[in-house]
């Protein structure tokens, strides 16, 4: 497997969920994070894991512009896997045109989970959400909404609903020649959450998504995971060993 971060940037997160944009001339003085989604090549697909935020298609830091950047079209997508509908995770899934919304991704299979999608639409006004996109994604022709709690999307692929962030929030494992990918998304987004043994304010449940990354530290220990880690400045995956 080969893994391509996909990233768009460094921002501040403000109180009404604005990601202003960090470079060499910018202060900000709340909390950071990267924004990168992440371009899983196997031997049978081009996956994506989450689309980042919704950025104008010629902007260079787009989803479309870095896939181009690796010589990826976005014909070439087989997989798209969303783990929740928070706007900085989906911004990338499509585009408006003058008539209408459509999807970057014509050739990929887009998995939601339905009940994720079920909560999102009675958030309106949350500005964790952009619902321009939220109210717009049952258009896509391609979405594949998933409605059990654990699953496969392939031989390759494995999904299970962990709540914990967002009430349905999802997470993700591929596995390829005795490798482990494992996105944990927003219930583990930055390495040093392996540190901090702390229920955090800003998930629905914060002491459900501590419990989770304790099961998950076991189990990577054991299994030796690689754990991609979607808003982490530094250390955008790493491998773990026994």
């Amino acid at each position: 497997m080969k893994i391509t971060t996909l990233k768009q940037g460094d921002y501040g997160v403000t109180k009404d969920k604005d990601f202003p944009l960090i470079d060499d001339n910018t202060r900000f003085l709340g909390p950071k994070i990267s924004v990168q989604p992440f371009l899983i090549t196997t031997a049978n697909d081009f996956i994506l894991l989450d689309t980042g935020l919704a950025l104008n298609n010629d902007n260079p830091q787009s989803l479309i512009r870095l896939l181009e950047k690796e010589q990826i079209h976005p014909e070439q997508i087989t997989k798209v896997l969303i783990s929740h509908l928070h706007k900085d995770h989906i911004g990338g899934i499509g585009h408006f045109t003058k008539t209408r919304f459509k999807g970057n991704f014509p050739s990929a299979n887009i998995y939601i989970q339905q009940r994720e999608l079920d909560y999102a639409l009675t958030q309106q006004g949350n500005p964790s959400f952009d619902f321009k996109i939220v109210n717009n994604l049952d258009s896509i022709p391609n979405l594949v909404l998933l409605d059990e709690d654990k699953g496969t999307l392939s031989n390759e692929i494995f999904y299970e609903v962990s709540g914990g962030h967002t009430p349905f929030h999802q997470v993700f494992w591929i596995k390829e020649n005795e490798e482990t990918l494992f996105f944990g998304a927003d219930n583990l987004p930055q390495l040093s959450y392996w540190e901090l043994r702390l229920a955090l304010k800003n998930d629905f449940n914060g002491k459900h998504a501590l419990s989770l990354r304790e099961k998950w530290k076991k189990q990577t220990k054991k299994e030796c995971w690689t754990i991609l880690f979607y808003h982490d400045t530094e250390n955008p995956f790493i491998k773990t060993s026994n």
